[in-house]
């Protein structure tokens, strides 16, 4: 099987897990691959199988939130429909951020440029958005920024409570305050 077969299992367990607990034995385990098969599929090993992970995340991302963002309806529309993609991703708040997860120890080290670079897409998304809306730059930037980490608190908020429901009362009503007049 193409080692994509593997994208979804690996994404669950590096959510599960994060960079550093999800060990090749875990991998090996979870994918049905002996640790012969994981190096044939990664011959980069684990790190290439984040980077494989994050590049599905990376098209899932431009497939579904900057359609989502760019696609017609006024600033309130397309920002509702980039947060019920939103909600799609993170299974209601029950997923937390394969971003954030390596934005944090060893992983850091390795996959930060391309983390920020997503980040920053999507911010600016929302900030074009937001500025096409008669928002000035500097705040719809702001709101932008606002934007990640309402969405990223919400997320370890309701993986450390066990209650998805923060992050769903953030994403319902995510798009209003974006939109708000100063």
């Amino acid at each position: 099987m193409p080692k994509e077969t593997y994208v979804p299992c690996l994404l669950h367990l590096f959510r599960q897990y994060g960079y550093d607990g999800a060990t090749l034995s875990k991998i090996a385990e979870a994918t049905g691959l002996g640790k012969a098969s994981l190096y044939h599929h990664f011959p980069g090993g684990k790190d290439e199988m984040v980077k494989t992970v994050l590049e599905y995340i990376e098209q899932w991302l431009a497939k579904n939130i900057l359609p989502a963002l760019q696609g017609e309806g006024d600033a309130l529309t397309r920002l509702q429909r980039m947060c019920d993609r939103l909600n799609e991703l993170y299974e209601g708040g029950q997923q937390p951020c394969m971003f954030a997860i390596l934005s944090l120890g060893s992983a850091r080290e390795v996959f930060h440029d391309q983390v920020k670079a997503v980040m920053h897409s999507w911010i600016n998304a929302i900030a074009d958005v937001l500025v096409e809306a008669g928002i000035n730059q500097k705040l719809a930037q702001q709101r932008g920024e606002d934007a990640a980490i309402m969405v990223q608190g919400a997320l370890i908020l309701s993986q450390s409570l066990d209650n998805p429901s923060v992050f769903q009362r953030i994403i319902e009503r995510l798009p209003e305050d974006l939109c708000r007049d100063e």
